[in-house]
């Protein structure tokens, strides 16, 4: 049978080196570094013993924003930027590579959510809400966890930490994750971020490191009409 309407083609992200890799869906780690977890008033685990389970949420395959430029988001007032590692699958749900991003959040829609024990969907999965950085190949980079994670807006910087922090690290978060879901080759998994999120005002340029193996430029331009 044919469609009857035109399919939407995948989302790619250039790798380095060549080719490229077609998003299949994003998951998205809540509250993994203590810190980031502190300044949300969320409770802090004290030891790994008393972790609980990672917080899990989604975004669509197509908010991934190739190119760093984002519209300011339709209706919110306070746009917040989230600098986190982000994991790519390859086949057999192996991590084939790595690269930057921001999980960028509709924090007044979101803490709307909360407070109603609502989900965080309309704060978290909108339009232009995952830009991402070049794709680099696992197996050319060296271990990331003892990297520093930054972000700098308008030149100042507003995060950083490094990414042994993380509470539950890759393998772990991915060993969750597939209890829960069927991972597969095309699959994203921002990571969670350190404290210092903020808001973000159209005009602003937004630099996101991972030490000068990963990088993601980009700004805010204004709302789209």
């Amino acid at each position: 049978m044919s469609d009857v309407v035109a399919p939407t083609a995948p989302v790619r992200i250039p790798v380095r080196g060549g080719g490229t890799f077609p998003v299949r869906r994003v998951y998205c780690v809540g509250r993994n570094f203590a810190d980031h977890a502190k300044e949300m008033g969320a409770a802090v685990p004290a030891s790994k013993a008393e972790r609980g389970t990672p917080v899990f949420f989604a975004k669509p395959a197509d908010a991934v924003v190739l190119d760093g430029v984002v519209p300011y988001p339709p209706g919110t007032n306070d746009l917040h930027h989230e600098v986190e590692l982000v994991v790519a699958l390859g086949e057999d749900a192996q991590v084939f590579g790595y690269a930057v991003g921001l999980d960028l959040t509709r924090r007044d829609l979101q803490s709307a959510a909360k407070a109603k024990g609502l989900p965080w969907d309309t704060g978290k999965g909108f339009d232009f809400s995952a830009p991402v950085g070049e794709l680099v190949r696992a197996d050319t980079l060296e271990p990331l966890a003892p990297r520093r994670i930054s972000l700098e807006v308008n030149g100042t910087q507003r995060q950083a930490s490094t990414l042994d922090q993380l509470i539950w690290d890759v393998p772990e978060i991915l060993a969750e994750l597939s209890n829960l879901y069927a991972l597969k080759a095309g699959d994203l998994v921002f990571m969670g971020t350190p404290a210092g999120v903020g808001p973000l005002q159209p005009g602003d340029v937004f630099t996101a490191r991972v030490d000068d193996v990963l990088a993601l430029h980009g700004r805010i331009d204004p709302p789209l009409r």
